[in-house]
């Protein structure tokens, strides 16, 4: 994402969560800019749509996978750009499992979390078995200690919990 804005001739403003910063992995030399004008489907499923960026993706895959071993299938929509936001890609993956969380390192309160959530409501209503479900941080100030900062932002276990409990499967 970060070669895609420098090539942008428009201002762009690049969020990087510093708490991937350690995060190791495979690199594909061949892969070229991201695209910033579509959110990328990083999972496919059939049960629940899992809407996340930046720091909260790694978390809702890894939730994903969980949920996986209890036997539902979590498609996973990696947002990537706020503005323009893709809805187009966000609201053909919950047509296909009828159901959406959205998780969000940020407060509940005037979040992404709740503009995507009533972006969904608003223009696939009748396509949802369930209500649009959100994963957010605590609304407290973001504690220093780590078992603290862990306690007050989305984990695996809670965003597993939430679709267990969306798609009705309490496991």
């Amino acid at each position: 994402m970060l070669l895609a804005a420098i090539r942008e001739p428009d201002p762009v403003f690049l969020f990087e969560p510093s708490v991937l910063y350690p995060t190791e992995g495979e690199v594909d030399e061949t892969a070229g800019p991201g695209d910033l004008r579509h959110a990328l489907v990083r999972r496919p499923g059939h049960d629940v749509t899992l809407i996340a960026s930046g720091a909260a993706l790694p978390k809702t895959l890894a939730a994903a996978e969980v949920l996986d071993a209890d036997g539902i299938s979590a498609e996973v929509v990696d947002v990537r750009v706020l503005r323009p936001l893709d809805l187009p890609t966000i609201l053909a993956s919950v047509g296909r499992t009828r159901r959406a969380i959205v998780v969000d390192e940020a407060w509940r309160t005037g979040s992404f979390a709740a503009e995507i959530a009533a972006s969904i409501a608003e223009q696939a209503f009748y396509e949802l078995d369930a209500p649009v479900g959100r994963v957010c941080g605590a609304e407290v100030p973001m504690p220093y200690p780590k078992h603290l900062e862990d306690a007050a932002l989305p984990q695996p276990a809670g965003i597993a919990a939430a679709a267990r409990a969306l798609v009705g499967r309490h496991g």
